[in-house]
């Protein structure tokens, strides 16, 4: 008799591809989930607050699917606060030599990926540091759709298998969106840390020129991190150059997000103008492609 999973789970961003799963399993198209975990930073746009509260009233919760709000704190604060340890944001890096670099990427797996295990653990009933008995498993549902395919991988704990159900249902994220757009919910946001250094130019101005609240916030927490995050700075390991979010490497409110010039369109692609298309996926990152692609790891 093949082995069967304590429960199924949606890893829910509240995007488009993940919304299209959470609506395709309450719809009873694709088998029902017994629930959906987003994983809160703290600092997700405003937009994507809202249509998490849309899809919990108007698709989870009549379908019986509750959504599990989990969190490990608050990124922005975090990264402000000198007493608090902080996993790094991929930082765009100009050294004092002039030569470009990028920090470490660690803020996915300790504000996105933790925290999803840690609820999954607590469910199966083996919270950390409990162990899992052999066997015991969750499927866990994760919104990667065939354009993407090549970022589906497998969990990287015995606790946890994943499932990727958009890709066996060979469906695009545009045939998400066409779904969403069925049900009402053309709006869909992508999901991604309002200060995410992967955005693109198009997702800047868009923050810019729609929520210039969330604009001013950003702008500040850029001059702020200047010299990297504030607890390795009061330690006294500044940063050997200066740290930003733009690709650029100029402040973010100075950063040239109004046009691209020729040459920077020979060095990047669409992709790096659009940023990250689909968001951030805990699983999956786009943005360690795009390092690669770019020659910006340090």
């Amino acid at each position: 008799m093949s082995e069967q999973p304590q429960f199924r789970a949606l890893s829910l961003g509240a995007g488009v591809q993940s919304s299209a799963l959470l609506a395709l399993s309450a719809e009873g198209i694709l088998p029902k989930v017994d629930y959906a975990v987003f994983a809160d930073t703290g600092w997700e746009p405003q937009s994507v607050y809202t249509h998490l509260d849309r899809l919990e009233r108007e698709i989870a919760a009549p379908a019986g699917i509750p959504i599990l709000r989990v969190s490990s704190g608050n990124i922005r604060d975090d990264a402000l606060n000198p007493d608090h340890r902080f996993a790094s944001m991929p930082l765009y890096i100009l050294n004092q030599d002039g030569r470009p670099g990028m920090t470490r990427r660690q803020c996915s797996g300790e504000y996105k990926v933790k925290p999803i295990k840690k609820k999954i653990r607590e469910l199966l009933g083996y919270p950390y540091p409990m162990r899992v008995p052999k066997g015991v498993f969750v499927e866990q549902w994760i919104g990667i759709s065939v354009d993407d395919f090549y970022r589906a991988k497998d969990a990287d704990v015995k606790y946890m298998r994943n499932r990727h159900p958009l890709i066996d249902m060979d469906w695009t994220r545009s045939d998400c969106v066409r779904h969403l757009a069925s049900l009402g919910l053309a709006d869909t946001p992508k999901s991604s840390c309002l200060g995410c250094p992967f955005h693109g130019n198009a997702q800047w101005r868009n923050i810019r020129d729609n929520s210039p609240a969330e604009w001013e916030d950003i702008v500040e927490f850029d001059a702020a991190i200047r010299k990297g995050n504030a607890r390795a700075t009061a330690a006294g390991s500044t940063l050997l150059g200066q740290a930003f979010l733009h690709r650029s490497r100029v402040p973010l409110g100075e950063a040239p997000i109004d046009h691209v010039t020729r040459s920077e369109r020979a060095a990047l692609d669409d992709a790096a103008e659009l940023g990250v298309e689909a968001g951030c996926s805990p699983w999956s990152c786009r943005g360690d492609v795009e390092q690669d692609d770019f020659g910006l790891a340090s």
